[in-house]
């Protein structure tokens, strides 16, 4: 009978392992989240034992009534956690050895602890991403809603932020959308890359026993087993694949956050926040400041850390599995909190946004922002080549710079002055809205294009 107090690896040793080994070796203080995900592979595992008669069916139901019971045990918080067991595996294994006795034995016929880990680490990988991907469709869902209420919103477009262009709010808000829409696709593409079962390869050759690798690849959810066991127990592309896709929502959320405070800033002032995401100082009585958007553009270095660390560890690493490898799970589970709580902290952002619309309005009519709209007319209108255009757009545009006037402040007769064969109709193009609703091209900012693309937002959420 196996010592319950003795790791399961102790009879090849003449000492214990040291103290300070054991602490800093130990990892069920970071892996013990794997429970339910290792109870359910040890479950499908067993069961494949007794389908293919390899263990004894009496001691098989034995082993399964004891994982559920442990389960039910760390549901209710009366589990204890042994830092002496190591890791998640061997506090169950131990845990099950005080409940069904010797026939816990049985549970670890065809197995190690490398292929174990693995499919346990693959699997909280995957319900993981499922959860990503929920948060991702709330705040797509809520950037949708708030652009809705905004699509004849006008404001400044920006490159160099400089005023460029006029844009539809709407418009800018949905461009957000896109790079949210990616991510979802990249967490996506990961839940396909990961549809291959771990369990089967043993520690790294496989087994001797007549296994059923589709039996417990189908019954964990896996669309196939590994083609090779060297490559299973040493592979953590997917633990790289995680965190570089939260990597790259994390920067796209700090976009979106650093967006909103500057835009939020006394210099610019084009919106405003609800006062419960907020906060104030402790010196000056008039601050407002929005700590969450900065905690959202900080917390992108995390994520950026993470992974960074996991490619370190693995850069070096020789095929198969080395104790080097027990680090990747705290990296993973800590990238996984920090982004979801961004995405929850962006969800709460997007929702108490508000839009200082007259001050957008007069702010798109600054910075000659419709310039462009005036050489297309030309080269629309009059068949001049566009850089043609260009020139008499530009000389329009230093004069109304001298004269301290808005392009829409010019009259027909000062426009004249630098192209004589224009109308009234000219006038039109320095509306900053007729500018916005002139962008029709696919993808553009006017209001038909942005209604159309809510359209096709709302389809692909439901």
């Amino acid at each position: 009978m196996t010592n319950k107090n003795k790791t399961v690896w102790s009879g090849r040793f003449k000492s214990s392992t040291s103290k300070s080994f054991q602490r800093i070796g130990a990892s069920i203080n970071v892996d013990k989240r794997l429970y339910e995900q290792d109870i359910f592979a040890s479950k499908i595992h067993t069961q494949m034992l007794i389908k293919k008669k390899i263990i004894p069916t009496k001691e098989g139901k034995k082993i399964l009534k004891g994982l559920e019971k442990i389960k039910g045990q760390i549901k209710k918080g009366k589990f204890v956690f042994k830092e002496k067991f190591e890791d998640i595996h061997l506090n169950i294994e131990k845990k099950l050895y005080e409940i069904i006795g010797n026939s816990a034995g049985y549970m670890h016929t065809a197995r190690s602890r490398n292929d174990q880990v693995v499919t346990d680490f693959k699997l909280w990988v995957k319900d993981s991403s499922l959860i990503i991907i929920e948060e991702l469709n709330f705040l797509m869902k809520h950037i949708i809603s708030k652009a809705e209420k905004n699509v004849s919103t006008v404001m400044p477009g920006f490159t160099h932020l400089k005023n460029a262009q006029p844009v539809s709010f709407a418009h800018y808000l949905l461009a957000y959308y896109e790079m949210l829409k990616r991510d979802k696709k990249r967490f996506q593409n990961n839940l396909e890359l990961i549809d291959e079962s771990p369990l089967g390869a043993a520690a790294l050759t496989g087994t001797s026993y007549n296994i059923d690798r589709n039996f417990t690849s189908k019954k964990l959810g896996f669309k196939k087993p590994t083609d090779n066991s060297i490559d299973t127990v040493s592979d953590r592309d997917f633990a790289i694949d995680f965190l570089y896709a939260s990597a790259v929502c994390a920067m796209h959320l700090s976009r979106l956050a650093e967006d909103f405070i500057i835009l939020n800033s006394d210099a610019y002032q084009l919106i405003s926040f609800n006062d419960k995401i907020l906060t104030g100082s402790s010196i000056m009585p008039q601050k407002k400041n929005p700590d969450p958007a900065e905690l959202i553009r900080g917390r992108t270095g995390i994520n950026y850390g993470k992974l960074n660390s996991i490619l370190t560890i693995l850069k070096g690493l020789p095929i198969s599995y080395f104790k080097d490898l027990q680090d990747d799970k705290a990296l993973v589970f800590d990238g996984f909190d920090t982004l979801k709580d961004t995405l929850i902290m962006s969800s709460e952002l997007i929702r108490n946004i508000n839009p200082n619309k007259t001050r957008m309005y007069n702010m798109a009519k600054t910075g000659y922002t419709t310039a462009t709209d005036f050489a297309d007319y030309l080269v629309k209108e009059k068949k001049l080549s566009f850089r043609d255009a260009y020139k008499i757009s530009s000389k329009i545009v230093n004069y109304a710079e001298k004269s301290k006037k808005n392009l829409d402040e010019l009259s027909l007769n000062e426009i004249r002055k630098f192209y004589k064969h224009l109308n009234n109709n000219v006038l039109k193009v320095f509306n900053v809205k007729n500018s916005m609703n002139s962008k029709n091209s696919y993808g553009g900012t006017s209001e038909r294009n942005i209604k159309n693309m809510i359209k096709k937002y709302k389809k692909e959420l439901r």
